[in-house]
């Protein structure tokens, strides 16, 4: 996603087409944003990290409902989407830096909590980041995605697989970020399934 049309054009066409084609048409973007706050439980001097932030719409909004010296930093592999983000969506406690998710540059227990939304089904190593996630979020903090999930009954999820195998999104099962987040330790586990898509969020231990 570095080229620079795909940027200025992301949130107002691609993404809401990529969440209506996920069969989650019927929550809006506020709704959305609202939810990533209370999964997040943002309430107060925090340090939120925002992977595959796109151009910074959801971590202008994150920042936003922080206070005192907390800070979001919206992390990006695209130097168009990151240039657009610091163009469009700069502020007080938002910040942008670009790198590879898979390999955060932060130290363990850096956050107080992280989310990636509409990204891991996308990227060539899900699971890594879904690790990096995890290790850079502090005990007691809180981690949260939105990617996309496997649909019922099988032959559906036949088609829709292909489909969407052929746009390059991943259908992840339904159960694997739940198991993952069990096998990791994570409590207050939390799904939410909207269509082809799901909410999971949980407490790091």
């Amino acid at each position: 996603m570095n080229n620079r049309v795909v940027a200025a054009i992301y949130e107002k066409l691609w993404r809401p087409f990529g969440v209506s084609m996920m069969g989650i048409a019927g929550m809006s973007m506020a709704a959305e944003r609202a939810k990533a706050v209370a999964d997040l439980r943002l309430n107060g001097p925090q340090r939120v990290l925002d992977v595959a932030c796109g151009p910074g719409n959801f971590t202008k909004f994150l920042s936003e409902k922080l206070t005192g010296d907390g800070i979001a930093i919206g992390f990006d592999i695209s130097e168009a989407m990151i240039a657009r983000a610091v163009q469009d969506n700069r502020g007080p406690r938002a910040a942008y830096v670009r790198g590879d998710a898979a390999h955060l540059p932060y130290s363990d227990d850096a956050f107080d909590a992280v989310c990636c939304y509409a990204a891991l089904y996308l990227v060539p190593k899900p699971m890594t980041v879904l690790d990096e996630l995890i290790r850079v979020v502090r005990p007691g903090g809180r981690i949260a995605i939105m990617t996309s999930c496997e649909p019922r009954p099988a032959p559906l999820g036949t088609v829709v697989g292909f489909g969407t195998g052929l746009a390059g999104v991943r259908m992840f099962p339904r159960n694997l970020f739940v198991d993952v987040f069990e096998a990791s330790g994570l409590t207050e586990i939390q799904q939410d399934v909207r269509g082809l898509a799901q909410f999971v969020s949980a407490t790091k231990q």
